[in-house]
């Protein structure tokens, strides 16, 4: 997995200095554009889930060079997932709108380059939580 690790860190940086909201923004969008997902969302209020998202986010920044640790924590995080309800076409939904909150609130000085290392990340993340999902998946007994 290739990460423009540079431009995710610094635009993350950039972000949370701007926007330190920026993941209860997540949110609005998220469950704007996407309602069906917000039921989802029912076990933890809205500041837990926003300070779980927030540290996950961090763990993945502070990991990025760290395939092995990536690998672990985000299959083990995809098969979580699957026990809440959580539906493979939905992946694609939170990083949609994650980049779009993230944009938001870089501003002008979001450029293709943040876009790109962002939506490559985004691809590598949930590319790893589908795996987990799947193993734990097939791991259910029959």
């Amino acid at each position: 997995m290739s990460l423009d690790v540079e431009a995710l860190r610094g635009s993350f940086q950039l972000v949370v200095e701007r926007s330190p909201g920026v993941v209860h923004r997540f949110y609005e969008i998220l469950f704007t554009r996407y309602p069906v997902v917000r039921p989802l969302f029912s076990r933890n209020s809205g500041a837990n889930q926003e300070a779980m998202l927030t540290s996950a986010l961090v763990a993945v920044l502070d990991h990025l060079e760290d395939g092995a640790w990536l690998t672990t924590q985000l299959s083990g995080m995809g098969g979580k997932h699957l026990t809440y309800g959580v539906e493979d076409h939905m992946y694609s939904w939170v990083g949609e709108c994650l980049v779009a909150a993230l944009q938001e609130a870089a501003g002008d000085a979001w450029s293709t380059r943040i876009e790109q290392a962002w939506l490559g990340a985004f691809g590598a993340i949930s590319g790893l939580m589908l795996d987990g999902a799947r193993a734990a998946r097939a791991a259910e007994p029959a």
